[in-house]
């Protein structure tokens, strides 16, 4: 009889550690992903008219690169653009445009400015649910041998660049 007292009350700690615990992981807000420490996965897409194709053999070439997946439909993408210019003078930026009609992401690019050293179009989405994308824009970084050191979701900022790529990027560069 006397479990049945002392049952309520463990019950309730034990949902209280859970729930604390949750409280005190690194990032709350950072999404899994499956990829980082893994090879890139291959890519499906094909070329954007007029830019240079991404080709699947530029993730392995031997420099830390990122790889932003983005589209002109997508608001976030258009609020980090000026930080993507500015990280492409760093390091080459590869973009791959997702679910987007080609003019589209070509009067984007003419707008904004063109921060890729080459382009992907992933129109029927398979390069995306390889990377395991949960939307745009997500940005990736490789390393030089082609291992997917990072997964950010969500748009880049000044602050993203300083407490999350950068410190990924400088890991890319020593291995």
């Amino acid at each position: 009889m006397r479990w049945v007292a002392i049952a309520p009350v463990a019950l309730f700690a034990a949902l209280g550690g859970f729930f604390l615990s949750g409280l005190f992981r690194e990032n709350p807000d950072a999404l899994p992903s499956t990829r980082v420490g893994q090879t890139a996965p291959p890519l499906s897409v094909t070329a954007l008219p007029g830019k240079t194709p991404l080709t699947p053999e530029m993730l392995a070439d031997g420099e830390v690169k990122l790889v932003n997946f983005w589209a002109s439909w997508c608001v976030p993408c258009r609020v980090e653009h000026p930080q993507l210019e500015h990280l492409a003078e760093e390091l080459p930026v590869y973009g791959i445009n997702y679910k987007d009609a080609p003019d589209a992401a070509l009067a984007f690019l003419e707008e904004l400015g063109d921060p890729f050293a080459a382009i992907g179009v992933d129109g029927d989405a398979r390069t995306g649910i390889d990377w395991g994308l949960y939307g745009v824009p997500e940005t990736f970084v490789v390393a030089g041998d082609g291992t997917v050191m990072l997964r950010f979701a969500g748009p880049i900022t000044e602050s993203v660049i300083a407490d999350t790529l950068t410190p990924a990027i400088e890991a890319a560069r020593a291995r």
